[in-house]
């Protein structure tokens, strides 16, 4: 999707904030109605059920008949899309929205007109029941877009994001490969030796960040002192990830255009950022130090940065199995855990080959991609035994 910042007016907001709370409600009936479905039962009504029964609540109801149905009834098609993925083992089970908390609503048979540009900067989309609302014009409009969703984040930012395919970055055709290493204390670790660091909050922003959190733990639930307090973090974070996801898109962009394959680590993030906390009959151990290594995992945006290049570079992005890729010597394929002498210090115990240890494990990964290594011709990466390539001249003749 094409992502712009919408600048409406505080009518407009509000008009938008009413549709949030119509395409929420009808979302969270949808949900009720299939929290009483048991084993037994008659099945749960489907999408075109549920646009019939909407039809007779907006018959009796005025405040749902003054909304747009194609709010509501996008609605409906959201919560049908997300059940089919549950059911299909991709996502979790669809449950209830809550107000403030990932606001939004899908707009459908968009017209060519509906979408127009004011200036060199701005440009205003047609929102049915609020009017033509104004939006940055930060890059050019997508041709032919029939859909757009507008979304209200928790700083309070309002976004219009048009769905279109973009067209694949190209890449150089000089069939160069390069192997990519995600790390905590490094994002992202090239084979070429660079080494690349997602931003974040500065110092400053950290300290202020930490005295809004202190001064939310001793704000009243309910008060307004609280509700400025959760706005100023959500500003602060929002902050945060817009800068992780502009040196996502820029990373990409940048690999997709100077490699024809990209080989990355097969990482499992969601079972690694899982909790440690165990449960009350066997409790976790070192609970707080897993909880940080979660946080590092997820402020490195690993997930994004492999979602982003698949997106721009498909087909040319090839997944490695992790497995011994820190402990290998690229030099001497020598396998040794006491080689990585430290985080950043990669010393062979064989050869003596001393390297960055994620620029080592990133030329592993290019390698194994590229055909090159030992676990590329069938082995598991172990030390022993070793996989190796027939040797001719000690094969028996005759």
């Amino acid at each position: 999707m094409s992502r712009y910042r919408l600048q409406p007016t505080p009518v407009q907001e509000a008009a938008l904030l009413e549709h949030c709370g119509h395409a929420r409600y009808v979302w969270n009936l949808a949900v009720e109605q299939h929290a009483h479905w048991r084993p037994g039962l008659k099945s749960a009504p489907g999408f075109a059920e549920q646009c019939r029964q909407l039809t007779q609540a907006r018959a009796e109801f005025g405040w749902l008949r003054a909304g747009s149905i194609i709010v509501q009834q996008q609605a409906l098609k959201d919560f049908a899309q997300a059940l089919a993925n549950f059911f299909g083992g991709t996502h979790r089970r669809p449950g209830w929205r809550r107000r403030g908390r990932g606001e939004g609503f899908r707009i459908v048979a968009v017209k060519p007109g509906d979408v127009r540009r004011v200036s060199r900067n701005v440009g205003e989309v047609r929102v049915p029941k609020v009017g033509w609302v104004r939006f940055r014009w930060s890059r050019a409009v997508p041709v032919g877009v029939r859909s757009y969703r507008v979304t209200r984040d928790a700083a309070g930012r309002w976004h219009v994001a048009f769905a279109a395919i973009p067209a694949p970055v190209p890449g150089p055709g000089t069939g160069g490969v390069v192997g990519v290493d995600r790390g905590v204390s490094v994002s992202a670790a090239l084979s070429t030796g660079e080494l690349l660091n997602a931003p974040t909050l500065r110092d400053t922003e950290k300290r202020r960040l930490l005295r809004l959190l202190r001064g939310l733990a001793r704000a009243e639930r309910g008060s307004n002192r609280r509700g400025r307090v959760k706005a100023a973090i959500a500003r602060l974070k929002a902050r945060e990830v817009d800068r992780r996801k502009d040196w996502v898109e820029k990373t990409s962009t940048d690999l997709a255009r100077h490699f024809d394959v990209i080989a990355v680590e097969e990482l499992k993030i969601g079972s690694m950022t899982r909790s440690a906390k165990g449960t009350l009959a066997e409790p976790g151990r070192n609970v707080r130090q897993k909880a940080g290594l979660n946080r590092g995992i997820l402020a490195n945006g690993w997930g994004l940065l492999v979602e982003r290049l698949e997106h721009k570079a498909p087909g040319r992005v090839q997944k490695i199995n992790p497995r011994y890729t820190s402990r290998t010597c690229n030099a001497c394929k020598h396998v040794a855990g006491k080689s990585r002498e430290s985080q950043a210090l990669f010393l062979c115990v064989a050869c003596g080959w001393r390297d960055n240890a994620d620029v080592n494990a990133a030329r592993n990964i290019r390698d194994t991609a590229a055909g090159h290594a030992v676990a590329a011709r069938g082995g598991a990466g172990l030390p022993e035994p070793v996989n190796r390539e027939p040797q001719h001249d000690r094969l028996p003749v005759g």
